[in-house]
């Protein structure tokens, strides 16, 4: 079943946010997963505080999705993502016999 990982995030240091930024398609490239979306300028619903970024992902299963957020490249370069913004992250499961966007 298709799973999203979905994270919100609010800067706090975006230098060390770029830094994470600059190692991300490497690490990301062979996991399996899609980008879907990447956003800093997201339009809240009614009384939602809005986050600096959105970012979604989709992955075949949990087990790839987890491969990938557990990677070590992976691992190493949220060292500077923790650095540079508080994140709010799930992962979220999808509906059965639904199939995600191409």
């Amino acid at each position: 079943m298709t799973v999203y990982v979905v994270a919100q995030l609010q800067f706090t240091n975006r230098d060390r946010y770029n830094a994470y930024l600059a190692g991300f398609a490497g690490a990301f490239a062979g996991s399996g997963g899609r980008l879907l979306a990447a956003d800093e300028g997201v339009t809240p619903l009614e009384d939602a505080r809005v986050p600096d970024k959105v970012v979604i992902m989709s992955f075949d299963d949990e087990t790839q999705a987890r491969a990938f957020l557990d990677s070590p490249a992976y691992q190493t370069i949220s060292e500077d993502r923790r650095a540079g913004a508080a994140t709010t992250g799930f992962i979220v499961h999808g509906l059965p016999g639904v199939t995600p966007p191409e």
